[in-house]
């Protein structure tokens, strides 16, 4: 008869904890008016107010031991509206990602910047508008910042140089203006790799982007101007480097290339001068100098011939191969 109990007890047990909700009220609350705020989408259907969202909702994921929502990721499905202010109000988030949506609209939400312990944050490939905030700078803990393919306008914040953390900044395929900051060559702690390409960004990179190594910079389809070489240099840990399509001018024979570089496309601008000799060190991958102002005999060695006429077409008098003889 004990042992009947004892398994009744243990089977009630079990089955009551079992039942018993793991998804904060706040968060869920929170989450529901999300929800409401777009419509109530297909993409959000598995929201419902009786279920459990850390068991049976998509797109969010609640804390092992705590259970609260830490990580809201709503992707590639059909949502329209701006991004409501109650995503500010999901206190533990530090996942934040809308994309591939391009019904999403209006500016940047300002209730993100209450978002202290986020560190990734994607609002890619939506149809934001509006500038990139200043606020941003106080999410201290972002390692992940992407506002790529987007109508963003206006200049980029120099804050976005106290970011701490930050591996990677992509601002690409937007319509920002102004110059780039100078203080992004005093980035604090880790050197992230700086997407800033098809944009209308003008005049000269900053001399103090020199004193960075960037594993990834990517200026190129912008209207930039003069010098470049400082981006270069020996021992930097600078290892893929996009400049195409400015207006760049600055003489190429004496700039040292990273001995690490891997991808370098520099074609498209005004750069003049000859290909240094030291190029034929270098272990690149991918190489592009077409459409400048270059001369002279392309160095022989290293990957330099493994490249076609195309990447060295349409200078003004480079000769040997891949190229015509020279004279």
């Amino acid at each position: 008869m004990k042992t009947l109990f004892l398994s009744l007890v243990i089977s009630t047990l079990l089955s009551l904890s079992l039942s018993k909700e793991l998804c904060n009220s706040h968060d869920k609350k929170v989450l529901l008016q999300i929800k409401k705020h777009f419509g109530d989408p297909y993409l959000l259907a598995s929201w419902q107010s009786d279920t459990d969202c850390c068991k049976a909702w998509y797109q969010v994921e609640c804390d092992s031991t705590s259970n609260r929502i830490i990580s809201l990721t709503i992707f590639a499905g059909n949502l329209s509206g701006q991004i409501p202010a109650a995503v500010g109000d999901l206190p533990y988030l530090q996942t934040l990602v809308f994309r591939k949506l391009t019904d999403v609209t209006g500016p940047i939400q300002p209730a993100i910047a209450k978002l202290v312990h986020l560190n990734f944050l994607r609002l890619d490939r939506l149809n934001l508008t509006g500038t990139v905030p200043g606020f941003l700078s106080k999410l201290q803990k972002l390692t992940f910042l992407d506002l790529s393919f987007n109508g963003l306008s206006g200049s980029i914040p120099s804050s976005l140089a106290l970011l701490p953390n930050l591996g990677a900044l992509h601002l690409d395929r937007n319509r920002l203006t102004g110059s780039i900051p100078e203080s992004f060559g005093t980035f604090k702690g880790s050197v992230p790799d700086l997407y800033l390409s098809h944009n209308q960004l003008t005049g000269e990179i900053p001399a103090s982007l020199g004193n960075l190594g960037f594993s990834v910079i990517d200026l190129s389809r912008n209207k930039l101007v003069g010098d470049a070489s400082m981006l270069f240099g020996l021992n930097k840990t600078t290892r893929n480097v996009y400049l195409s399509r400015n207006i760049l001018e600055f003489n190429l024979s004496n700039v040292v290339f990273p001995s690490g570089l891997e991808n370098l496309d520099i074609s498209h601008n005004k750069i003049f001068g000859s290909i240094p000799p030291q190029m034929t060190q270098i272990p690149l991958q991918s190489l592009n100098m077409s459409y400048n102002r270059l001369c002279g005999r392309i160095p022989v060695g290293g990957k330099l011939q493994s490249f076609d006429y195309s990447t060295y077409f349409h200078n003004r008098c480079l000769c040997g191969v891949p190229l015509e003889n020279c004279k």
